[in-house]
């Protein structure tokens, strides 16, 4: 009977699809905004341009990884990620890849940064918003 339950209870949870945990982090993830693009921030092997973008309320922003390697954007600070969390919705970007921020619904001033390189001052940014 216990089995059962298990097993209903794992049911119930993927029927609601309730929100997973972010692989990059104890925090859940939040998803992809779809409110109008405010800024695009091209990931490169030099590092995250433009460093600092503003945008306004209810706006997202692009994350675009043009570098050969994959890499992990979350919101500082690091490791809790909790600062502006619609920006942990990025995550994990493969080569070639792009992803939107959540919606940033919050006027204020968010640090981001590589997860996976978290002291490379060059993967750092932040997001002002408006």
């Amino acid at each position: 009977m216990r089995g059962i339950l298990t097993i209903r209870s794992a049911v119930i949870v993927a029927a609601l699809g309730l929100p997973a945990c972010s692989g990059s982090g104890s925090t859940m993830s939040p998803s992809q905004g779809n409110g109008p693009v405010g800024a695009i921030v091209t990931i490169t092997s030099s590092g995250v341009s433009p460093k600092a973008v503003t945008v306004n309320v209810g706006e997202v922003v692009t994350f675009v990884n043009n570098d050969t390697r994959s890499h992990d954007m979350e919101s500082d600070p690091h490791p809790a990620h909790t600062d502006c969390p619609p920006i942990n919705a990025v995550a994990t970007l493969a080569a070639g890849q792009s992803r939107n921020t959540g919606n940033l619904t919050t006027a204020r001033t968010c640090g981001y940064h590589d997860h996976s390189d978290s002291g490379n001052v060059s993967l750092q940014g932040t997001i002002t918003i408006r």
